[in-house]
Formats: C-alpha cells, sequence, structure tokens
C-alpha cells in the first residue's frame, strides 16, 4: 500500500514538473508534439530510475560513512551526466529516429533539474532503496504523464487564435499554468485515500 501511494502521489500531487516546476525546459521546448514528448517523457523516466539506482548507494555507503554529505550536488550531478550520455549512446545507435527527434533536448537531460531533484529527494525523505526506486518510478511516470497532457493542450492551441499579444510563448505559458491547476484536487485524494 505505501508502494501504491508514493507512486500516486509522485504522479498526480506532488508532479515534478506542474507541482515543484522542476524539469520545465524540456517541457516547454519538447511538447509540441506527441513522439517527441513520450520519447522525452521515456527518456527521463529511464535516467530517473538509473540514476537513482547509483545515487542513493553513493549516498548511503560512500558520502554519509565518510561524512562527505556535503558533495552530495556535484557528485549526484557527475553521475546524472554519465547515465545521459550512456542513454544518448544507446538511443543513436538503436532508435536513431528518436534521437534525431530529441535533437539538443536529449542532452539537456543532463541539465535537467528534474532528475537531479528526484535523487536528492529520494534521500532527503529517507527512503530506502526500493521506496526510492519506486518514487522515481512514479515520478518518471508523472513526468511523462505531464509531457503527454501538455502535448494535447498545446496541439490544441495550434488550431486556436489568441489575441496578438498572446501569441507563441505568452499563451503556451498560460496554458501551462492552467494544465498545473488540473492537478490541485488530487491532494485531497491522496489523502482521503492514504490517510495524509
Amino acid at each position: 500500500m505505501k508502494f501504491l501511494m508514493i507512486i500516486m502521489t509522485s504522479v498526480l500531487v506532488n508532479n515534478y514538473v506542474l507541482s515543484r516546476f522542476l524539469g520545465i525546459c524540456p517541457f516547454l521546448g519538447v511538447s509540441k508534439k506527441l513522439n517527441q514528448a513520450t520519447g522525452m517523457g521515456i527518456a527521463v523516466t529511464f535516467v530517473m530510475l538509473l540514476a537513482t539506482s547509483v545515487t542513493w548507494p553513493i549516498q548511503t555507503y560512500l558520502l554519509d560513512r565518510f561524512n562527505l554529505g556535503y558533495l552530495q550536488t556535484i557528485v549526484f550531478i557527475l553521475v546524472i551526466a554519465a547515465l545521459v550520455q550512456f542513454v544518448e549512446i544507446v538511443l543513436k545507435k538503436y532508435l536513431p529516429a528518436l534521437h534525431a527527434s530529441l535533437g539538443i533536448y536529449l542532452p539537456l537531460i543532463t541539465t535537467n533539474c528534474a532528475v537531479l531533484g528526484v535523487t536528492i529527494n529520494n534521500i532527503r525523505d529517507g527512503y530506502t532503496f526500493l521506496e526510492s526506486m519506486v518514487s522515481s518510478l512514479g515520478c518518471g511516470i508523472g513526468f511523462l504523464f505531464a509531457m503527454v497532457l501538455f502535448s494535447g493542450v498545446r496541439s490544441r492551441l495550434e488550431d486556436a487564435e489568441p489575441p496578438k499579444a498572446f501569441e507563441g510563448l505568452p499563451i503556451t505559458l498560460i496554458a501551462a499554468a492552467i494544465t498545473s491547476l488540473s492537478l490541485f484536487g488530487f491532494s485531497g485524494v491522496a489523502t482521503g485515500l492514504f490517510g495524509g
């Protein structure tokens, strides 16, 4: 039951993009087309899981054991950068169309603060390794959900005719704000189902 609560709150209540506003760059940059948004969401989910599976043991068995906690951010960034390079190499070799469609946004996963935020928050929240992996999966699914949801919204914006002052980025930001408001109601559901 605890794992279900972690996933539900990660996807709907504490969504890293729509509630915590982390990972906004790919959210705004790659959400124009559904296939790109889906590919980016899956890639970020994969990197979140990989990053958590590597950073949690590093934090627990190396940084905490030798009182090197102050190095957490820099070590985690280096690990994430290496993992993103690995994912990029794999995509380039086995899925070249997806690699080409993601373009510059794939290497930007390295600087995606949602990935770093998930790894640090899993440690901060005191999760065990398994709970951290479930949390990362939920956060990745939440990122994918936000990307796909906003991709649908943006496809509707292409047909809209907003006032001249709202064309382009302004209407996109307004749509993103309204999309993020759509998840606020789920916090009550999670509290009701899981008791806070």
